[in-house]
């Protein structure tokens, strides 16, 4: 298991770079081989990671998550702008849009799909195709099989909380 987590972080470190750099256009891209800008460090990753009742574009805000100051400390039960559909929240009902972030999906159709599956997603759909896709890839269109993605490698039939957890915590 731990060399499948350490094969999933190399493959996604450039990837979610490079997703991160494409959806926010950065002034500074994101570098995944420059420790010093990752995290809250990195303006981009820092809005990705900004708790959501937070506003991260108050320099207000940026100054005290980064210096760690009461009232803006990111805990591990925060929920993080990534996790949601166009990294907004609606303050009255969080779990509108919770898990659909597009970030998240790449991630997660890359880890358990294909890379190819994960290239045009806009982050609105509710996950079901990622499995429902993968059965109609199975055979080449010459009946030939063709290569198992994960999914069905570990006969994977629908998206699992676990799974969302996992790929969570690789963003």
């Amino acid at each position: 298991a731990d060399g499948v987590r350490g094969d999933d972080t190399s493959k996604l470190k450039a990837l979610v770079a490079k997703w991160v750099n494409r959806e926010f256009k950065p002034d500074s891209h994101h570098d995944p081989d420059a420790k010093h800008c990752h995290g809250f460090a990195n303006d981009a990753c820092g809005r990705l990671l900004c708790l959501t009742k937070l506003d991260w574009n108050s320099t207000i805000i940026k100054a005290g998550i980064r210096n760690c100051t009461e009232g803006h400390i990111v805990t591990n039960l925060s929920f993080p702008t990534f996790l949601y559909e166009k990294y907004t929240t609606n303050v009255d009902n969080l779990e509108e849009g919770l898990l659909k972030g597009k970030i998240l999906v790449q991630v997660y159709k890359t880890v358990f799909t294909s890379l190819s599956s994960a290239k045009d997603i806009e982050g609105d759909s509710d996950g079901a195709d990622i499995i429902q896709n993968n059965r109609c890839t199975q055979r080449s269109s010459f009946g030939l099989k063709v290569k198992k993605n994960v999914t069905h490698i570990i006969k994977m039939r629908k998206v699992i909380p676990c799974s969302i957890a996992y790929i969570a915590c690789q963003v």
